[in-house]
């Protein structure tokens, strides 16, 4: 999520705001971004699509305001829908998650979020989702897996790793998997922000970050600050707001 004010509204794009083409970025020969800002809409955050073998998963779905466009992404990337096993949300707010429901219905995505924020997704909530920010509402959403930090998700006989880091929201997740020898981190809105309306904890937020740090990360792939890579710059950028 950007960084907000006490009040912020984000107005629906109008216009031409979209790319025409398939707007695809690869990190590691199994990991590429099919979404967000300058791919699909200027209301999605990062979306994340790791695939192994013969299945994959998307980590995070968009506000859903281009879903056709993540979709022509991840065709770009080589994966068909159909492969896509699972939808791994980083957290509940509508830049992440406003999409879940449709990709569930067209295609019976199963999906995945933290336990403490499963029944805001299932009830729309637009206020903790922060929907109404951007003029909008957060479609209700079945969940099919409540995550806790500890979990493993499986893809092709390979772990991705569930580690909770509150803060930004109570339920706030990163995802950690191995590729191409590089350890990889999901960890979408490192940078915040903290807002009341957003259930935010000041102190959970910087213990967060320093479990983030402990992960020794060789890439981290953020929400809105885009893909960091090399262990100096993952550290770099996440102990900026230890002390902001």
């Amino acid at each position: 999520m950007p960084a907000a004010n006490s009040s912020p509204r984000w107005p629906r794009p109008t216009g031409n705001s979209q790319p025409m083409g398939p707007q695809t970025r690869f990190i590691t020969s199994e990991i590429c971004q099919v979404g967000g800002p300058g791919q699909t809409d200027q209301s999605d955050a990062a979306i994340y699509l790791v695939h192994f073998a013969d299945a994959a998963v998307l980590i995070d779905a968009g506000s859903g305001r281009a879903g056709e466009r993540v979709l022509m992404n991840i065709e770009a990337a080589g994966v068909q829908p159909e492969q896509v096993e699972a939808l791994l949300l980083t957290h509940c707010h509508y830049d992440h998650s406003g999409g879940a429901a449709e990709f569930r219905r067209r295609f019976g995505w199963q999906v995945a979020i933290h336990e403490l924020e499963a029944a805001w997704l299932e009830a729309g909530d637009s206020q903790v989702s922060a929907a109404c920010w951007y003029g909008d509402h957060l479609t209700p959403c079945p969940v099919d897996r409540r995550l806790a930090g500890g979990d493993r998700i499986l893809l092709a006989g390979r772990p991705l790793e569930v580690v909770h880091i509150p803060g930004h929201s109570p339920g706030s997740v990163a995802f950690v998997v191995d590729s191409d020898d590089r350890r990889v981190v999901f960890a979408q809105d490192v940078h915040g922000p903290i807002h009341a309306a957003l259930r935010s904890s000041v102190r959970d937020y910087r213990a967060s970050l320093r479990k983030l740090l402990a992960l020794e990360a060789d890439i981290l792939c953020e929400g809105h600050y885009g893909i960091f890579v090399g262990k100096a710059k993952v550290a770099s950028f996440i102990e900026r707001f230890i002390d902001g």
